[in-house]
């Protein structure tokens, strides 16, 4: 791999999984950082932190406390233009309902719907679809 990205995160209320999903991506050794937010508001608290490195890749679960995947998406386009060009919204989540799948392909933020677990695989493939030139 030529160069890695700055920083993933990963939004998730699932402790375990960020876990297993961290390791997967350290594994791959792809990010210099990977946060994780456990909800949206978190996550977009993160993100409004000018203090904290911009990721380039976000891993958004949809069923969450406080604040939804949903909602977080919904809240994500007030943010400034220019930061939000630099991101790849990606969901990972274990719904596999249809109507989910649909409302995601409608929102312009959001690039791929992909179910959980995140393996090797998948990181790959999604690597080489958006971030062809990290490998």
């Amino acid at each position: 791999m030529t160069k890695k990205l700055e920083c993933i995160l990963l939004i998730d209320d699932d402790l375990e999984d960020s876990f297993f999903h961290k390791i997967v991506i350290d594994r791959m050794n792809i990010a210099n950082c990977v946060q994780v937010a456990i909800n949206g508001l978190e996550a977009l608290e993160y993100l409004k932190d000018g203090d904290k490195p911009t990721p380039e890749l976000i891993f958004l679960d949809i069923n969450m406390p406080k604040m939804n995947g949903w909602e977080f998406l919904e809240e994500y386009k007030h943010l400034d233009p220019q930061q939000k060009a630099r991101i790849t919204i990606l969901m990972l989540t274990t719904s596999i309902n249809p109507a989910d799948i649909r409302r995601a392909q409608q929102i312009q933020d959001v690039t791929g719907y992909n179910t959980k677990p995140l393996s090797l695989e998948m990181l790959t493939d999604i690597m080489e679809k958006h971030f062809p030139e990290y490998l």
